[in-house]
């Protein structure tokens, strides 16, 4: 397959070419801009601010590349793997299963957490455990799933994305009016500059804005809105520019909600449980009022479960077509993808139940995951747009080496200390 003619871009030809790059976006405010941004706020103030733009700064190049790649060749990020030969793609399949397995467990537990504290805001009589919760929330994404009701829940995602954005930035613009929380009289600033602090960062780095092998899914959405509409290379760009850009500047609106509302309040910040919701739900009341509390958390609650539903069935469709290109099948078939996600949500459930149901180890240990392998997949991502017409060139390139570096130095530094090389 060769790349579609060009043609003349316009505003209008743009708006058209609008989709992959939303979808892309609606699925990385998650976890990273609604747990993670949040709390390094609320921890450290405005000091990981740089360390949030340089994460999305450098994680650019290698995901533009999915969009690009498939943009100039008509071909989706797995075919160039499987085309430059099939042990990249067998590197990106067992990385991409491991992935999905951990990351429906993350999102499931965090989904169960907001879903508690609503019952709990509602005066509820319900005493439901994280492990059951989580169980109840992927079971249910699961069958949505499996009898297509996800075209419906995916238009619903996204306005509930733009309730929270709003919401988010509403609430950050009034605290800023507000002049923020009053600093507790013995508040002693704390520094995320030693090594100590490492696996935070870490954490906070490998969802923002969002695990890398989303590149993968954001390309076959690209391929799927080229068969309905003719999208040109730089309308497409555009597109993804519009979803990436809006998603790390989301992030530094949640960054701000916990550096006005929390740091230096003398409240000591809750990990990523039930009472950090309680903390989080607090920030918005504190801003916009207390009446909005069961609203925000119901906004969050659909957030997380959209995201809980897009990360099934995307890491599925990604690891079902990985696999069949490995298997040189020709035909896609419904009943494997349905296989996929089966086995994808009962592993995630496995992992809560069995391995992991405190909601903070879970989230951290999914996103550090994340940010380690992230080295492998951009550096898979960057060896498809060394050739070619539309490869990789100027300061594009300089980026993306200067990025190749960056992560992989944090993730080498991250592994020795855990191995007690230093520190």
């Amino acid at each position: 397959m060769t790349a579609q003619a060009e043609t003349p871009s316009s505003w209008q030809s743009k708006f058209k070419a609008m989709g992959p790059g939303i979808l892309m976006a609606s699925a990385a405010v998650g976890g990273s801009h609604i747990v993670a941004s949040t709390q390094a706020g609320a921890i450290y103030g405005w000091q990981l601010a740089i360390i949030i733009i340089l994460a999305n700064l450098f994680k650019y190049p290698f995901f533009r590349f999915g969009a690009q790649y498939t943009l100039a060749s008509n071909k989706s990020l797995l075919e160039g793997y499987q085309e430059k030969g099939k042990i990249y793609l067998w590197i990106f399949f067992i990385l991409s299963v491991i992935a999905a397995m951990i990351n429906t467990a993350a999102v499931g537990i965090v989904t169960a957490a907001i879903l508690k504290f609503i019952f709990s805001a509602l005066n509820l009589a319900i005493d439901i455990s994280i492990p059951v919760a989580s169980t109840i929330i992927i079971a249910v994404t699961l069958g949505i799933l499996l009898l297509g009701q996800y075209k419906f829940l995916d238009k619903l995602s996204k306005w509930v994305m733009i309730a929270l954005t709003v919401s988010t930035v509403s609430a950050v613009i009034i605290a800023a009016s507000k002049g923020g929380v009053q600093v507790a009289p013995d508040f002693i600033e704390p520094t995320p500059w030693t090594l100590a602090s490492l696996g935070f960062i870490v954490a906070l780095m490998g969802w923002m804005p969002a695990p890398i092998e989303i590149s993968a899914l954001n390309s076959m959405w690209v391929v799927a809105k080229r068969r309905l509409t003719p999208i040109s290379y730089q309308d497409g760009i555009f597109d993804f520019n519009v979803g990436y850009i809006g998603t790390a500047l989301l992030a530094l609106v949640f960054l701000a909600l916990g550096a006005l509302v929390q740091y230096g309040s003398g409240e000591v910040v809750e990990q990523a449980g039930v009472k950090y919701i309680a903390q989080l739900i607090k920030m918005y009341a504190f801003a916009i009022g207390d009446w909005s509390k069961l609203l925000i958390a119901l906004i969050a609650f659909m957030c997380m479960f959209g995201t809980t539903i897009t990360v099934i069935d995307g890491y599925s469709r990604v690891n079902n077509e990985s696999l069949r290109l490995l298997l040189n099948k020709k035909e896609r078939s419904p009943l494997s993808l349905n296989i996929w996600m089966t086995v994808t949500a009962i592993i995630g459930i496995v992992i809560i139940v069995g391995f992991m149901s405190d909601v903070a180890k879970m989230l951290a240990f999914a996103m550090i995951s994340s940010f380690v392998s992230t080295p492998i997949f951009a550096a898979l991502n960057l060896s498809l747009v060394l050739k070619g017409e539309r490869r990789v060139k100027g300061a594009l390139l300089w980026l993306s080496i200067i990025g190749l570096i960056y992560l992989s130095g944090f993730a080498l530094l991250f592994i020795a200390q855990q191995l007690g090389m230093i520190g």
